[in-house]
């Protein structure tokens, strides 16, 4: 049977992206300015010529004394000479008071001997709006004449007139400067575009190969920042990353090595034992008794270590559900050292306990006491020749802690963060401890899944304190 994939499709580099955007931003820029100063240029003259002569108009009629309209002569002549424009002021009766010429006598408003401005005053006398706008073609010099006229009160009109000029050869000149503008811009924003993607594709480069580099294995490598925040940010994450990988992979490495002494060393006992029994025990009923029980004794061992590695693995992939419920503190407390009498009997072992008032709690019992099994055995383990075990509890406001306290070896500052790391073991433990090095690994997954605070302090010789929060019921 074959199995067919779809074939991976083949992405643009960063480079082309970056070509083909900043081809179509230059693109639309050009097209914008083609079609705002060639192709709508008349009609943007035309509109802005009449905005003017409103403008104007506005602004004499804002300044005009009707008691004495002669004094806004000044003003009139200013506004005419600045915008190349002829305004006229006269009386409704046609009396003309002020004339103000910048047409070069081309105006219609004074050619003919005022007949034009004769006939531009009865149409404004006839607006119903108080104003007029008149447009008209002079074939003799191809231009457009513009008359804006507007009552300024019952007494008074102005008429400003002025003329849209032939634009063609503007335009022309325009088209000419814009191909020059197109060519310089396409060429210039090519030599952007090439050494903008390069210079944003490089830091993508380094980080490739780098992680082509952690990929084969080499977790020594380091990801360079790039000069960008976004880089900058990549490459720490991905620092962190390959700092993790290598953590990950080292612990990988003591577990493997780990498991393998401690799947060795019982399954070497048995086989050598087995062997004693078929060759030299085998009759002996007492030999052969003590013989089996060490068999038997490395067989559990085995076991627990299994039962150990199975339990590890479901609390870090999380299939374990809690069952949570209230209890007892002071019963939770008695009934893990009532697993220990026997111990403190025949090995001299000394659990004191220190407790406040019994309090109400809430979580998983059965797995919390679980935690408090694997502190009370380190100690055991760890307590050297005091023998003597403390387990304190406190009473906070929101939680009680436990603090399983010994006076043993104590552990070494540097190896603290280390304690409850998976697979971590610290190299004094010795074939005669109690246990499968993984406890304390369970413990923190148990306590994480609790949302629980937990730690450990020490001092080298002085013993040990290993500690955790239980939260307390809800009234």
């Amino acid at each position: 049977m074959t199995t067919s994939s779809k074939p991976k499709q083949r992405a643009l580099s960063l480079r082309s992206t970056i070509w083909i955007y900043f081809a179509l931003f230059t693109g639309a820029i050009l097209f914008l300015v083609w079609f705002f100063q060639v192709f709508t240029l008349d009609r943007y003259y035309e509109l802005s010529t009449r905005s003017k002569l409103k403008t104007t108009a506005d602004t004499i009629a804002l300044g005009f004394d009707s008691e004495d309209p002669v004094s806004s002569t000044v003003q009139i002549e200013n506004l005419a000479h600045d915008n190349t424009m002829t305004i006229v002021v006269c009386e409704r009766n046609g009396k003309v008071l002020i004339v103000s010429d910048f047409r070069g006598g081309y105006s219609v408003l004074t050619q003919n001997q005022g007949i034009r401005l004769f006939l531009y005053r009865r149409e404004l006398n006839e607006s119903e709006d108080g104003w007029f706008l008149s447009v008209a073609k002079n074939e003799r010099f191809n231009t457009t004449e513009y008359v804006y006229g507007v009552l300024l009160d019952d007494d008074y009109m102005l008429f400003i007139n002025a003329s849209l000029e032939p634009i063609g050869p503007a335009v022309e000149i325009i088209k000419e400067q814009l191909i020059f503008i197109t060519l310089m811009t396409f060429f210039i924003g090519l030599f952007v575009t090439l050494m903008l993607s390069n210079r944003l594709s490089r830091p993508f480069k380094q980080i490739t190969a780098a992680a082509d580099k952690l990929a084969s294995g080499d977790y020594s490598t380091r990801f360079e920042s790039g000069g960008y925040a976004e880089i900058n940010e990549l490459s720490d994450a991905l620092n962190y990353a390959a700092s993790e990988i290598s953590k990950v992979d080292s612990l990988r490495n003591d577990l493997v090595a780990n498991v393998s002494h401690d799947l060795r060393t019982p399954l070497t006992m048995i086989k050598a034992y087995a062997e004693m029994i078929r060759d030299l025990s085998g009759d002996n009923p007492e030999k052969r008794a003590e013989h089996l029980g060490v068999i038997i004794d490395e067989a559990d061992r085995l076991s627990e270590l299994v039962s150990n590695l199975l339990e590890l693995s479901k609390l870090q992939n999380g299939n374990v559900e809690l069952n949570r419920r209230q209890f007892s503190i002071s019963d939770f407390i008695d009934s893990a050292l009532s697993r220990y009498r026997l111990l403190s009997e025949k090995e001299g072992y000394k659990f004191e306990v220190d407790g406040d008032d019994d309090v109400i709690c809430y979580g998983d019992d059965s797995r919390l006491a679980q935690v408090l099994y694997n502190f009370i055995n380190n100690a055991v383990n760890y307590s050297g020749d005091s023998r003597r075990i403390i387990i304190r509890q406190r009473n906070y406001e929101k939680v009680v802690r436990i603090e399983v306290i010994d006076f043993g070896v104590g552990i070494e500052r540097e190896k603290l963060p280390l304690i409850f790391d998976r697979y971590y073991r610290d190299e004094r433990t010795k074939r005669d401890v109690v246990g499968t090095g993984l406890g304390l690994s369970i413990v923190k997954e148990i306590l994480r899944l609790h949302n629980m605070h937990f730690g450990v302090q020490s001092e080298v010789g002085k013993g040990s304190t290993f500690w955790f929060e239980i939260q307390r019921a809800e009234e």
